[in-house]
């Protein structure tokens, strides 16, 4: 209830002629029926084969990204929402390109049921790896651990790194440092404008960054 409650008040923020960037995950599985009931004439990106798919047979039209250089809004869930508003995502193993299309927008909405509000972030943290040196890129990172799972979208690697997150600004660094990590979960506040939280009862409130 809380997802689809905080989907269908998402959908009804984009306005005719956006560029919308869709994430990827249960509660954008939500999102895209309550977007295409709006009838809008808007242009789609989106951050996984199963999303493009879902969208197209909704009747959304989507592009590929590499024909439009900036979004209007981009619309995704999250694992956690910490106070200060930073994010893990990649539960799906998408959020390499979940965060290229975030960064891509004006404005960056995150759409989460009420338990995904967490006073502290915590492990696991997804990373995605390429395959060349794996094994030093594990080592490297410590206490990380593959998935056994398909591949991200772009054929790489998915881990998720298990250990004490602290300071998310300072893990991000040091995730973002390791080479072969091609990109990690951590989402920074300043990436987010706003959450809009649903709840069990079907209502939403918004949480501005």
């Amino acid at each position: 209830m809380g997802k689809r409650a905080a989907a269908e008040a998402a959908a009804l923020l984009v306005e005719d002629g956006m560029r919308v960037g869709l994430g990827t995950g249960t509660t954008v599985a939500h999102l895209l029926p309550a977007l295409a009931a709006r009838h809008l004439s808007i242009r789609c990106v989106a951050t996984s084969p199963e999303t493009e798919s879902r969208a197209r047979a909704l009747g959304l039209e989507v592009e590929a990204f590499s024909a439009l250089e900036r979004l209007d809004m981009a619309i995704d869930g999250a694992d956690q929402v910490d106070p200060a508003g930073w994010l893990v995502k990649g539960g799906g193993g998408a959020h390499t390109r979940e965060k290229i299309v975030a960064a891509a927008a004006d404005r960056f909405v995150v759409i989460v049921s009420e338990e995904k509000l967490v006073e502290a972030l915590s492990a696991p943290i997804p990373v995605e790896l390429l395959s060349f040196g794996l094994r030093a890129t594990l080592r490297h990172l410590g206490d990380a651990r593959l998935r056994q799972r398909p591949l991200s979208p772009d054929g790489g690697l998915i881990a998720d790194w298990h250990g004490e997150v602290g300071d998310p600004a300072a893990l991000a660094g040091r995730l973002s440092a390791v080479p072969g990590v091609v990109d990690h979960g951590l989402f920074p506040p300043g990436m987010v404008e706003t959450v809009i939280v649903g709840d069990g009862d079907g209502a939403t409130r918004k949480v501005k960054f």
